[in-house]
This record gives structure tokens, sequence and C-alpha cells, in this order.
């Protein structure tokens, strides 16, 4: 008798599902051969259909394949890791971060610590000392000897490291190897996971920490589904800490990991729905072991990571920094040289005393001898963030002291003369005396330079040296009792304690400050006016330094900044986070809204030079197929919510069950990290969907998988062939339109030929005129540099005329970053390259030229849009010019104009967008020698200073500004 071959089929257990929206049906059984439902025997909460998937116990063969796959992805990930060489992109900030971390110096950013800390390891371990600032996008890491490498190794290796995952992850949810081979062939080959993994980010590692999460939670659930006599076991345990490990690392790195956290919880919601309705196998007391095994390890160890990460920041950056301008004063205390000395209590008549302002952490009231250039064109206040002696002050009552015998007592130190000093009290009027200049807080009833609303009044310091004063230097003390500290602060004036409005007695406007910065000509600080219907916050002040001669010993009361300590610090940092994450809603040339993403409507331009560009772009089969998965499991559960609801037994069908939950699982997950940024008005941009789109990649396996191997029709679960056919076809389709992509991923050599064959759509942006027409010029670019760097004879010609010179792309709204001089060259004794120009202009819209008055007459009544534009022109030593020659100009010419890419966005700014510079960059002129006298467009607001920390500081401000 002929051998039967034997068929595998589903496991035919009559178990109750745990599927969460499949439970209604889950009680239903398999049919026996009448068509009926026999009466159930095991009624826990074992699931149907589901086989011990330990990624432990795997075949030998399996572990061979993930090696050659982790083997390849190293490849993918490595190939020419050292181009290009200089800073790309956010490379500004993350590098700039790890120096910041090596010299201990604070600094603020809208992401948690982790990644960052991990890349400021590496390059520590490589060698750097910190000194270099990645500053700019395009200078240079060879000449300072920037192991650059290696700190973009780190997060190569976790784009490595998704391979691996991606393949254990769907072997956890039963998938075949088949399957599993191509989803890690799909992350491999995907090219914005590529591009972000090959440079400083912290892309690269937040998806390797979701990965990992996926994995653990996946692994979780499978022993789960096992029943009751999986529970508790070692395997149990293990993958249910390991989840919570992995959501503290990932919510560590980028606050990403909320949604992340978010797909566990709802998940893990549904287990233990699934728990309390086995009233067999788990009783209250069980249920409730359940549910703080859970509480402890997807809560309490997340969180606990989380701050210990926090913790460990706080040990790092333990000297003032560009970023502590951002934290509260108490915050700032705890940093080396920022704390001070016990100082008294009470504030009396002739203190001499600092002021600070409480909401926008600006800094102190200041003023300084220079004049404002309008208005009344007396001596400027400000806010200025640094202790200084132009913050010093002298409280003055608005008359003079009586001595003992009743006479009047002359003079701004009168009030040291006095046996006792007088305490200043709720509503008392002072004058504040600048001791520096030896001028009065001033305000009168005229426009400040900068906020020119009616209801702004400008604040100066007038007088001098002698002058008396006048009724303009009057302010009253308006204490704000439910800020102040104690009863006392209430009361009178304490230091550091009360907090109080500074009223001004002849037009009754307040003492305010706001988030808006002066223009060069006052360093650009902190505007302070005087508001008639300011808000409160931006108008309360406290005394933070105060002297006096009589409140001196042992005996005064003395107070200080009460120490936050570990927690004070770290929920302040996170409201601060919060704040300036939420802030971040100024356009960007490159940004983005989520409907675009899963359809991959553009990218990001990260970088151009010498004729290359890397360009963040996905790969459109990865994209687009998955996206079509979600479409398919979308429909799919329509359509089995309206048979479930005509009463059809669907769900009876294991492979149906299987199909909902594992699909449904991995189409959550993609929810969870995609719809939440319809929410967000912060900028946004291509890469925020990488993590939604992992999950998108495990949907479209899932359905793969479930297509072709192990549904019951035509075969198929019994013909392996279909399987790896479709998986090889699928799979060499992605690598083909991989390779067309990938210069824009490695910045290789491409030709405009190529590039414009596969730009399919407009809104794909990135720009083919970059490249050369064909590859031998590249080899010609590739010899003349390096003639160049060969050493130059004493005596040499006039350069030759490459082919080249070409400008990189600048896209409206970007503002081009300062470049450092060419490298010096032989000239010839005719021809000189003299300077470089940089200057802004106003146009209309017909490219008419408008001057200064015209464009302050339409300030706030058009829109202004930014252009920049980069033109070069080479003149002899008598200012004559010389025509370009055939071919370009020498690279050394143009080289100052590589990187001409957007600016790095603000995601990982500490920038509170209300802080606005509302003046205009005046042109300015520099000389470089030698280098091309040019004519660059208008730059960003505060483009020369380094971000506060997330980068403190700095502003996308370029549409304010013009």
């Amino acid at each position: 008798m002929a051998a039967t071959k034997p068929v595998r089929s589903p496991s035919p257990r009559l178990e109750k599902h745990a599927n969460g929206a499949n439970g209604a049906n889950g009680a239903n059984g398999v049919n026996d051969a009448n068509g009926k439902t026999p009466v159930r025997r095991d009624k826990s909460y074992k699931s149907d259909g589901v086989d011990d998937n330990d990624v432990f116990l795997l075949p030998v063969s399996d572990y061979q394949i993930m090696i050659l796959l982790t083997v390849l992805a190293a490849a993918v990930r490595l190939f020419r890791i050292y181009q290009p060489t200089s800073v790309v992109f956010d490379e500004v900030h993350f590098g700039g971060f790890a120096s910041k971390y090596i010299k201990g110096k604070f600094f603020m950013d809208v992401h948690p610590p982790l990644a960052k800390m991990l890349i400021a390891l590496t390059g520590w371990l490589a060698g750097f000392n910190g000194d270099f600032d990645f500053k700019e996008i395009g200078k240079d890491y060879l000449e300072p000897g920037v192991p650059y490498v290696a700190m973009r190794m780190f997060p190569a290796v976790c784009g490595i490291l998704l391979a691996p995952l991606m393949f254990l992850t769907l072997k956890t949810t039963g998938c075949r190897t088949t399957t599993a081979i191509l989803g890690s062939g799909l992350i491999i080959f995907e090219n914005g996971l590529l591009t972000q993994a090959r440079l400083i980010l912290l892309d690269s590692p937040l998806m390797v920490a979701t990965a990992f999460t996926a994995l653990a939670f996946q692994s979780f659930t499978n022993q789960h589904e096992q029943g009751p006599e999986k529970a508790f076991q070692l395997s149990w345990w293990f993958w249910l800490a390991m989840t919570g490990l992995g959501l503290g690392v990932t919510f560590s790195i980028k606050w990403v990991g909320l949604f992340t956290i978010a797909w566990v919880g709802s998940l893990t919601l549904v287990q233990l729905w699934v728990l309390l309705g086995d009233t067999k196998n788990v009783t209250p007391r069980i249920w409730a072991k359940h549910f703080m095994s859970r509480a402890f390890c997807l809560i309490i160890i997340p969180w606990g990571f989380y701050m210990a990460m926090f913790a460990i920041h706080f040990l790092c950056l333990v000297n003032p920094g560009d970023g502590d301008g951002f934290m509260s004063s108490e915050f700032q205390s705890t940093l080396n040289s920022k704390g001070m000395q016990d100082v008294a209590a009470d504030v009396a008549f002739g203190s001499r005393v600092s002021i600070r302002h409480v909401n926008t952490q600006g800094g102190y009231l200041h003023s300084h001898p220079l004049m404002y250039p309008t208005g009344s064109k007396q001596q400027q206040i400000t806010l200025y963030p640094h202790k200084d002696e132009n913050n010093v002050w002298l409280l003055e009552n608005q008359t003079q002291p009586l001595g003992v015998n009743g006479e009047q007592i002359n003079g701004t130190l009168a009030w040291d003369s006095l046996p006792q000093p007088v305490h200043i009290k709720d509503g008392d009027v002072i004058r504040l005396y600048h001791l520096p200049t030896f001028r009065r807080l001033h305000s009168h009833d005229v426009r400040p330079p900068v906020t020119e609303a009616d209801w702004q009044n400008e604040v100066s310091a007038y007088g001098y040296e002698g002058f008396e004063g006048d009724a303009n230097d009057l302010f009253k003390i308006e204490i704000v009792k439910k800020q102040s500290l104690t009863p006392a602060s209430k009361e009178r004036v304490r230091t550091i304690e009360t907090k109080f409005r500074l009223v001004h007695i002849m037009t009754g406007c307040v003492l305010f400050s706001h988030k808006v910065k002066l223009p060069d000509w006052a360093s650009e600080q902190q505007e302070v006016t005087c508001a008639r219907g300011g808000t409160l916050p931006n108008s309360l002040w406290y005394v933070e330094y105060n002297e006096h001669p009589q409140l001196v010993g042992d005996n005064v009361e003395k107070v200080n900044y009460r120490h936050p300590g570990f927690f004070g610090k770290f929920w302040e940092l996170q409201k601060v986070m919060w704040k300036t994450n939420a802030g971040l809603v100024e356009s960007h040339a490159w940004d983005s809204r989520p409907p675009s993403w899963p359809v991959l409507k553009r990218g990001i331009n990260f970088w151009g030079r010498d004729h290359r560009q890397i360009y963040l772009m996905g790969n459109p089969i990865v994209w687009w197929s998955s996206t079509l998965a979600i479409v398919v499991y979308v429909l799919f559960k329509g359509v089995a919510t309206l048979r479930w609801q005509r009463s059809c037994n669907d769900y009876s069908n294991v492979t149906f069950k299987r199909f909902d939950y594992e699909v449904g699982t991995a189409v959550l997950g993609w929810a969870f990290h995609y719809f939440p940024f319809y929410l967000m008005e912060r900028q946004l941009f291509l890469h925020h969907y990488f993590p939604a789109l992992y999950f998108g990649v495990i949907a479209l396996c899932s359905v793969f998988d479930f297509a072709t191997a192990r549904v019951s029709f035509a075969g198929i679960r019994n013909n392996p062939i279909i399987n790896r056919a479709s998986a090889v076809a699928f799979l060499a389709f992605t690598i083909a339109v991989f390779m067309l992509f990938s210069p824009l991923a490695y910045g290789n050599p491409w030709t405009k030929a190529e590039c414009n064959r596969v730009k399919l759509f407009s809104s794909w942006d990135f720009d083919c005129n970059t490249f050369y027409d064909n590859y031998s010029q590249y080899t010609e670019l590739l010899t003349r540099t390096s003639a160049a760097a060969a050493p130059t004879p004493a005596k040499s010609e006039a350069p030759a005329a490459p082919a080249g010179g070409q400008v990189g792309q600048i896209p409206v709204g970007e503002a081009p970053k300062e470049q450092p001089a060419a490298a010096e060259m032989s000239e010839a004794p005719a021809q000189k390259v003299l300077s470089r120009e940089e200057r802004v202009e106003y146009r209309d819209q017909d490219g008419n030229l408008l001057d200064e008055e015209q464009v302050k007459a339409l300030e706030g009544k058009v829109e202004f849009k930014t252009k920049y534009e980069t033109r070069t022109r080479v003149v002899d030593a008598s200012g004559n010019e010389v025509q370009m020659p055939e071919g370009g100009w020498p690279q050394e010419l143009g080289q100052d104009q590589g990187d001409s890419v957007a600016p790095p966005h603000p995601d990982v700014q500490g920038v509170d967008q209300e802080t606005k510079s509302k003046s205009t960059e005046k042109a300015e002129d520099s000389v470089v020698p030698p280098a091309a006298e040019s004519v660059k467009g208008a730059k960003e607001a505060e483009q020369k200073k380094a971000k506060p920390a997330s980068e403190g500081g700095k502003e996308a401000t370029a549409q304010e500004e013009l």
C-alpha cells in the first residue's frame, strides 16, 4: 500500500481564544464532522492554533540564516560610512551634544538623554576630547581629527540589529522562515532607514529599541497564549521583564516611546480582560498576581530606567552651559560656579540688588552704556542671562531720608548712614539707581524699538551722576501674595521669596519682559518694556542678590535658593522639555505632515557637496506595500465585523482568528505610532514615520505569510514553492528599487539622467541638477582635487577651467550656513580673489529692489517669502571682473558653497518659539582672503549663535525677521 504523505493541519484545540475583539466568537469550538460545535472541555485562556515559538528554541538553520542576514545588513549599512567627511544635517546637534557631555556643559534638549549619552560615550572611547563643536553643516571632520566614523558606528550598529530583530519577531508570531527572511530583507534594503543609520542621529537607536520591545512583547504574548501551564514560568517572566526594559530604553531615547507604551498597554489590558473571564483557571488571587506582575514590569521598570538615565545625565552635566538659561534659578544653582552665597533676607532702602524676571528665565534686569538707536535714544534696559556688575541696582525711596536731627541726608548712599535699615514694604514707591552708569530706571510714553504696540512703553536708563531724577523714575512695589512663599514675604520685600510687580507711577504701566530679543545693537538681549495690560507672569520679578552695609553679620537672617534635589530637577526638566517641544511650530523647508508619510510624498535634503547629495528617501516598494497591507487589514476587519453582526461563524476558523490577531496587533502598533502625530502642531518630518513603518512591515509580512503559506486555498498550505517564489520575486524587486535610489543614501556619484529617470513625482524634491551629466566628470573632479592638494610650484599659471563649479540646491525657506574660507591657492600675477560679501535684499513680486523705508512700511501688512541665492564672481587686483572660463572655476573657488542644504531642523533644539527676533539683519561685509565675492540671501535670525541647549538659543525665525 502506498505511503500517505502527512498533511499539516491546524491543531484541533477547542479552547477559548484570547484575541481581544475576537473574544465574542472565540468561545466557538471547531465544528465536528456533522457540522456541529462539540462541547468545550478546556475553558482556559489558551489560544487556538498557537505553537511555542520561543526564539531560543529555533532550528539551527534559522540561526544560521539570521547570522547571514546580519552580515548582509552590516555590509549595506557600513558601506563607505566614512563619507561624507563633513558634518551632515542634525549631526550639528547630536555631535554637539557629545561635545557637551565630554566637557560636562549643561544643555537642554527636547529628547531624553540615553542615545545622546551613548553617542558621547562612543566618541570618548574613540579618543574624542570634545573640542570640535559641530556648529555647522559641512564643517570638516578630517583636519581636526574627529573620530566621526566611530561615532557613526553606534547608529550603524543599531541599524544592523534591526534585521535580526525583525527576523526573530516574525518567527515569534508564527511566520515561515521564508517570510522572516523577506521581512529582514525589506528592512535591510529600506533606503530611509539606511540613510539615518549612517549618521550621528537618534532615529536608528530609537528604531532598534522599538524593534526589541516589539520582539519582547510578542515573545511574552506567545508564552501567555499557551495558557496557565506557561504562566509565571522563567521564560514568561523573562520576556515580560524584557518588554518593560525595552519600553524604558525606547522612552529614554525619544518621547515617541510613549506610543510604544500605549501599544503594549492596550494589548496588556486585553490580556487581563480575557484572564478575568477564565473563572476555572484564574482565581481572583491569580488574576491579582497577573496584574501586579505586569504593573511592576511594564510600569515600574520603564519609569525607573527612564529616571535613572536622567540621573546619569545630571551627573555628567555639572558645569554651566548654553542651556542653563532655560532652567530656574534653583536648578542653575546646582551647577558648578552657578551657586551663590547666602544673602540677607530682608530688602531695605539702600540695598544693592539684582532683580530677576520670573517667567521667561531671560535673566536679570540689566543696563549698559549703549543707547537705543530709535525712540528716546536713551540708555538701553534689557534682560541679561548671566551674572554681571551691570545687573546691580540701588533701591532708593522717592524722597531722601532724614537724619537723627531731622535734616535731609543727600546722596545716593544716604540710607547707609541710618541707624537701622528701613525695610521695603508692599505699596512703597521706589527708584532704581543703576550704580555702574549713574542712571535711574525710567519710562515714558514712547514706543519701544522692537515691540511698537500702543500698550507698550519704552523703558530706559536716564540721568547722570548727581542728577536727582524726575517723576518718571518712580515705581510702586506691588507684592503678588499668591506667588510669594512665606507670610513675611507677603508683607515686605524679601530676597528670593517675594514676587512683585513694579508699577510706573506716572503712566500706570507695569515693568514687563517677554521672549522677544533685541537686534544686534543690543547684543540680542531680551527686550524690557512697560506694559499696560500685560500678562501677570511676564510682569513678575524677584530679588536674587541683596547687599546692604547694615544687613551683615551672623545675626542677620539670610536665605538662599532651595536645593531642588533629583526629583525637583527631573520634574522641572520634563516640563521645560514638554513646553519647548510644543513650541516648535515654525515652518521648515523640509517638514511634512502625517497624511503624506504613508505614500512617501517627499523626503528631507540632508547634505550636498561636490555634485553629490544625501536625501532622506524611503524605498517606495517597502512604503507603498506596507501601506497596502494596512488597507487590506482594515477592509478585512470591516467585512469580518459585518459578518459577525450577521451571526456568521467565521471566528470558529483558527486561521481566520490568527490572521485577525497577528495582523491586527501589528496594525494597532502602526496606528499608535502614526495617528498621534495628527494631534501635533509642531514641526514634523518624514523620519517621524519610521516606527510606524516598522510595524507596517510586520503587518505586510504577516499578510504575505497567510496569503502564501497558511490559508487553505488551492493547495497553498501544502506547497512551499509559492511562498518561496513569491518572497524571492518581491525581495528582488525591492533590491532593484533600492539600488536605483542608493546614491541619495550613500552620497555617491550620480548623473542627471539617472536621477530624472527615477524622480516619479515633483514632490520628490531632490535636485537632479546637482549631479554631473556623466561619471567621467566625477573622475576629473577627483583628479583636480588631488592635484590641488599637491604642493604648488613657486610660479604658476592662471587656474585652468574645470567642469563644475555648480552650486548645490538651496530650497526656498532655507538659510545657508557660513562655510569656512577656501584653502589658499596659487594666484596669477594679474588676477586676485579679494573678498566675500553677504547681504540681505528685499524685492517685490516683480523683482524690483526695495529700500529700507519701503520694507519698514510693508512690515506687518504683507507676507515676506525667503529666497536664498548665491552668486559668485572673481575680480582681478584692479577690481575688474574676470569672466568664468569654459568648464567653470577651479574647485578651490567654489568649495565654500558646497553644503547648500536646509539648516538642521529644530526637532532637537531647546528653542521657545515665543522668543522671536524682530530685527532685520544688516548688510555685512567681511574680508576672507582668498574667497569669491558673492551675494547670499537672507540668513535666519541668530544663525551665528549656538543653540541654547537642545541647543539652547538659536531659532529658525526667517519668517519673523523678513
